[in-house]
């Protein structure tokens, strides 16, 4: 009956070879597009008759004829036969795999096995059918590799549309505040403006810098970054410059400085707060209306088209108050300023972060490690990171090393962040917290709340500003209120401030 129906369907052929047969013209709502490549005519026309209510079906007969649809249709699936007369069904999917839109590939068989199945998928198949089909579990198998191309097709175009709107992918958080500093980000990035990028070591100053080069108008061009302190004055000024043959002892052929190579992109100058009064001054030239400096011995201006982005973890402007930073280059590189907080005063990020660098670690050092027990979370999220997102990556990334099993747990954490060590210090600044030296642990939730109590005193019991000096967000230290409220021990809060 299906060799009939296929007789009575039969496409429009050449007499002497199989172009390929298009579906004729009904208007209908958009279905799924597949090509069914099969050199026995009774098979391709009686699966096109099976199909076609369902699919919008092109047939072929040989290689040549399937990969003309491909180049002239957008075919989603493709249904192929392993031998088609003289030639090689996998030559046609390698070949259909290798388009810049692939379809998704069947393929079908009298002469199934386990190995053509092995072969055919390592091939990229999506699937290993072998006749006489079974049309209705065949229609299954082709609405869930549709299903399937679906998924890839959206996964691939999100991350896509992620990276080029945002470019905020490496930096992790939820929080209040790390939203606000993607606003910023996404805000600032297309402009010309300099931008100042301020905060604790490690971060993640650099990855706003970076996030502001790739959502800038120049993504394609050099992001160049440069870490002032590693460099001596003398040695920064050429390695920023650049420097003409014979400038100094050593100098024995021109060199081309970061501006230079940076020119057309984003030049990041990282611990700009270590920089000597001489190169504050050039700097400031190379950042004015001119943007014109010269090379070390050299005496002809060069000038640059340079986003500029520096960072520190210094406080530049107690610096200027000090003399030892000038004030007209500190309002110059601070036009824009972004100041990135400390791990301890976003906790509810935590988790997210950990999330990430355990997928990281677990698959670079070859563990099963998938997740966390309750109590190590609790641990980490207790502990004040004073090395920050650095710090925690070295904490998970040793954790999953010791891991025995799928979880870690808290015996795996470092001792630090285990035991919850930490000291108090209070600076002009406000309250921080340290580790504890060798002997001297505190129990963390006793110091914090000590610390709590204080700048609630210190500030006549307004939240949002013990908040601040506490380096919290106003949410979080509302919770640590709450918690203290449970037990006993809550500090006294002025009224404006509930």
């Amino acid at each position: 009956m299906a060799a009939g129906l296929a007789e009575s369907r039969a496409g429009i052929l050449s007499s002497t070879r199989l172009h390929y047969s298009a579906p004729p013209f009904t208007p209908r709502a958009v279905q799924p597009t597949i090509l069914i490549v099969d050199d026995e005519k009774h098979t391709r026309e009686g699966l096109r008759a099976s199909l076609e209510d369902s699919f919008d079906v092109y047939i072929a007969d040989n290689i040549a004829s399937a990969m003309n649809v491909l180049e002239n249709e957008t075919v989603e699936l493709m249904l192929t036969d392993l031998r088609l007369g003289g030639e090689d069904g996998m030559v046609l999917i390698e070949k259909a795999l290798a388009r810049a839109n692939p379809p998704v590939v069947i393929m079908m068989t009298a002469y199934g096995g386990v190995d053509t199945a092995v072969q055919a998928m390592k091939r990229g198949a999506y699937d290993f059918v072998t006749k006489p089909l079974n049309v209705d579990r065949l229609e299954i198998l082709i609405r869930r590799a549709l299903r399937s191309r679906v998924v890839e097709k959206e996964v691939v175009e999100l991350k896509k549309t992620v990276e080029k709107k945002f470019g905020l992918e490496r930096l992790i958080g939820s929080s209040m505040v790390m939203d606000e500093i993607f606003d910023t980000v996404k805000q600032v990035a297309p402009s010309r403006a300099t931008v100042l990028i301020t905060g604790e070591s490690g971060t993640g100053k650099e990855l706003v810098a970076q996030a502001i080069h790739s959502l800038s108008g120049r993504p394609k061009e050099k992001f160049v970054a440069v870490h002032m302190a590693a460099f001596s004055a003398q040695l920064l000024e050429s390695e920023l410059f650049g420097h003409e043959k014979g400038a100094f002892t050593g100098a024995t052929e021109r060199r081309i400085g970061r501006f230079e190579q940076a020119s057309g992109g984003t030049l990041f100058l990282d611990e700009i707060g270590e920089i000597d009064k001489n190169t504050q001054v050039k700097l400031l030239r190379v950042l004015g209306e001119e943007r014109s400096f010269e090379r070390v011995g050299g005496n002809t201006p060069i000038k640059v088209d340079v986003r500029l982005v520096a960072a520190t973890n210094r406080d530049l402007e107690r610096m200027v108050e000090a003399g030892e930073f000038r004030d007209d280059l500190f309002f110059r590189l601070s036009v824009i300023r972004i100041h990135m907080p400390p791990l301890r005063q976003r906790i509810e990020d935590i988790a997210l972060i950990v999330h990430h660098f355990l997928k990281v670690a677990a698959e670079e050092n070859g563990k099963p490690v998938r997740e966390m027990t309750s109590d190590a979370v609790a641990a980490m999220e207790r502990y004040p990171w004073p090395g920050n997102v650095r710090e925690l990556r070295g904490a998970i990334e040793r954790a999953v090393v010791m891991a025995t099993g799928s979880k870690i747990t808290l015996r795996d954490l470092p001792p630090a962040v285990r035991d919850g060590s930490a000291s108090v210090q209070t600076t002009g600044g406000g309250i921080k917290l340290q580790r504890s030296g060798d002997g001297g642990h505190l129990n963390l939730q006793d110091t914090e709340h000590r610390m709590i109590v204080r700048a609630l005193e210190e500030t006549g019991g307004n939240i949002t500003a013990a908040a601040q000096k506490l380096g919290m967000s106003r949410r979080t230290l509302h919770r640590r209120l709450k918690e203290m409220r449970a037990s006993g021990e809550m500090p006294p809060v002025s009224e404006e401030a509930k």
